[in-house]
This record gives C-alpha cells, structure tokens and sequence, in this order.
C-alpha cells in the first residue's frame, strides 16, 4: 500500500548521503512506492485548528552532489498525510518542543514517527532515569554542594549539559583536576537547566556502544572508539566507528527498556552504551543505520531502515 510521507528534517542539500539515517529512511520509502514531502521545522504551522507545512515533493537518489529534487513549494494540510517522520536534529530545546505539541494534534490518525507526546516526554538524558540499575551513579541537579559532595565520593566525573546533543559540552573532570567551580560557572551561564554529572566509566577507552532498537526490540549495533585524547566517542568529533554486537548485558538492557519503547510508540530509537551501563536513550532523530549496515553486510530486507519501514507499515 503507497503511503503519502512528509519528513520534517533539516536541509536535504547538507546531508551526508553516506552517513545520514533520515536520507536511508527517505530512500527505502521511495523503493516501496511511498510518496514524499520534505518541508523544515520552521515551516510547520497551527492554524485554524489545522495543523499544515509548507512542503515540497521529494525524490532521492544516491548520487553524491545530485542526491535529491524538490519540487514547488505547496502547502499541505498533514491530517490527510499517513506518516509524518520527525527527524530534525535536536538540540531539545522550547522549539522542538513547540513542533512536538502541534504534530500531537495530528497523531495517530496520521502516523507521527516517533510518537510526539513521547518524544516530548523522553529527553535523553532523563528517560533513561526511569529505569533503575542500567545507569552509572548519577547527579542531576543545579546544587554546587550536592556535585562536589558527588565528587567527594566518586572522584572522577563526567559533566554535561542536560540538554546538549552530539557530544558538546561534555567534559571529563578528574580527581586532581582544579577546573570544576569554573566549569560549573560557565554551565550556570550558558543554561539554566541543571547538569548531569555521572561517574566516569573507564570502559570508554573501548568504545562507547550505539545499538538500534526497532518497535523496541534490539537490530544492531556498532562500537565508537574515542580518539586519542578524547573523552567522547561520537563519530563527528573523531570517534572511529567498529563492527560489534551485543553482549550479554546490552541484550539485558534492551530487554529491559523494549517493552516501554514499544509502549510509547518509539519506534526508532538509538542508546548509547559504556562497559555495563546505559548512559542516552535517543528518541528524537537517532543515528547509525548506514554505518550499522555497512559493517553487518546488510542490505535490502535485512537492512535497518527496510526493519523501520516493516514497523511503520504494520501500524497503518
């Protein structure tokens, strides 16, 4: 059955046609027989009780330099779409939440993906605190006490933003390291949420483990390995990606946070994984499909984004 898809994302002329997951997910859609929209966040609107984009049809290919046409701008009423794929970047912030509220008028009767009440209920840093004995010890607050007595037990921390995506603002503070007060004055500066301080896992030498769940059940994973004097392992700030798959405990914390996944309409979700413990859920514009794919040999029905458009379909 030809669905009518729009994708919300951000510019189709600056994505990396061999690393970005949301231009897999258009392209698979494509081969089924979907037709395709893209349209910004920025042009998403209520009005009169309706809630409309200014979009343009979409066609994709993998051809570097000429991966995509768009065709004329139309406005388009998404109530008559069957799927709107949410796949901006975050950051998480009052914007993001704002496109969450105004897709949630449209949803389920118009397939939002993932569920937007969800999304906006799931930021990454703080779902995963619903699930006891898969985190590391872990602080959130915006109490100087509360971190350094953290500290004071734990020793050697990592600091980050609660809000922040891809790696930014996340600092490795060591037992001897002098910089704690100023780092936290800049963080009071520059947001008002409070931090995340967590015990510094070791294990990140070996890799930090990002593992695709689909309508909650686990379908791949690749390992991301820091690079030389690096704290973080995402692929952007020089991470070097390696094949991998699940461990026993990966599995057990899969099992663990499926079930609400599902639950929740998440249908496309990415975490993030160190030594035994789950560090992010990501549930607003998960990455990895292409590098998963590449390393497994996987391709056509077996490939991750065919497995996201199988779940798609099963709820139309």
């Amino acid at each position: 059955m030809a669905l009518n898809v729009a994708i919300q994302m951000d510019p189709i002329e600056s994505v990396n046609i061999d690393a970005d997951s949301t231009f897999v997910l258009a392209l698979e859609a494509q081969k089924r027989g979907h037709a395709l929209y893209h349209y910004l966040p920025k042009h998403l609107s209520f009005r009169d009780g309706k809630v409309v984009a200014k979009a343009r049809t979409l066609q994709v290919r993998r051809e570097q330099g000429n991966h995509f046409t768009l065709g004329g701008f139309e406005t388009i009423d998404l109530a008559a779409l069957d799927v709107v794929l949410m796949r901006q970047d975050p950051p998480f912030d009052m914007a993001y939440i704002t496109a969450t509220h105004i897709l949630e008028h449209i949803h389920p009767k118009t397939l939002v993906v993932n569920d937007p009440v969800s999304v906006r209920n799931a930021p990454e840093k703080l779902f995963v605190t619903h699930f006891p004995g898969v985190m590391p010890p872990t602080l959130i607050t915006s109490d100087a006490g509360e971190i350094k007595a953290f500290r004071a037990e734990h020793k050697d921390l990592i600091v980050k933003p609660l809000f922040g995506n891809g790696g930014a603002g996340v600092f490795h503070i060591k037992p001897d390291d002098e910089n704690l007060n100023s780092l936290l004055e800049m963080f009071t500066t520059t947001w008002r949420e409070p931090v995340i301080v967590q015990r510094y896992v070791p294990e990140v030498r070996q890799g930090d483990k990002r593992i695709i769940l689909v309508d909650g059940k686990a379908v791949g994973a690749i390992n991301r390995v820091p690079a030389a004097g690096e704290a973080r392992s995402n692929m952007h700030v020089g991470g070097r990606p390696e094949k991998s798959a699940l461990t026993k405990r990966e599995q057990q914390i899969c099992d663990i946070i499926g079930p609400a996944l599902k639950e929740r309409g998440l249908i496309f979700v990415g975490i993030d994984v160190i030594g035994e413990y789950l560090t992010e859920i990501n549930v607003t514009s998960p990455t990895g499909i292409q590098e998963i794919n590449r390393f497994d040999g996987r391709s056509d029905g077996s490939a991750l984004e065919a497995l996201v458009w199988d779940a798609i379909e099963a709820r139309r």
